[in-house]
């Protein structure tokens, strides 16, 4: 397998007390991907960007990583993009300005679309594969470019990323 997924860690308040097992787990998932020549990964850094970062940049070999919903801080987007990391954005995602600003900061040619179900939320159900495009048109919105300039762009994307380790 080419793909890991989804990995990582999660800061937030109700997963503090594992915090000891996902670093463990999270760094040995790391190790096994870099011995295996590097995989593409899905990564989930939820209030814990930095820490994740600071995992992928021990583990250079690891892989590319996609931060899924990525939510860090500017600092922190701008270290993953030196870092090589590519982006994964929803439609719950792109709901919120937060997750716009950021968006707007990513390389559009690291940024892919997801649908995060059936943790997220899309019309107050839980959403599916197809609600990933949402994704696209809200991208058009933010970056000001025709849906179909984006659908092409985002397809680029996914093609370059799975040739990168065949």
């Amino acid at each position: 397998m080419r793909y890991v997924g989804e990995i990582g860690l999660d800061g937030g308040p109700e997963y503090r007390r594992h915090w000891p097992d996902q670093e463990q787990v999270f760094s040995r998932v790391l190790e096994l991907c870099a011995r295996a020549g590097g995989r593409i990964m899905t990564i989930h850094s939820r209030r814990a960007a930095t820490p994740v970062l600071d995992a992928l940049q021990a583990r250079p070999g690891a892989g590319i990583a996609i931060l899924h919903w990525f939510s860090g801080t500017q600092r922190e987007l701008s270290r993953a993009v030196d870092l090589g990391c590519w982006f994964s954005t929803g439609p719950a995602m792109l709901a919120g300005e937060k997750g716009r600003s950021l968006v707007m900061k990513m390389p559009r040619d690291r940024v892919l679309t997801e649908s995060d179900g059936p943790f997220a939320q899309v019309d107050g159900r839980a959403a599916w594969p197809w609600d990933a495009d949402r994704a696209v048109e809200t991208l058009a919105q933010i970056w000001s470019q025709p849906v179909n300039e984006v659908r092409r762009q985002l397809l680029d994307n996914l093609r370059r990323l799975t040739k990168s380790l065949a």
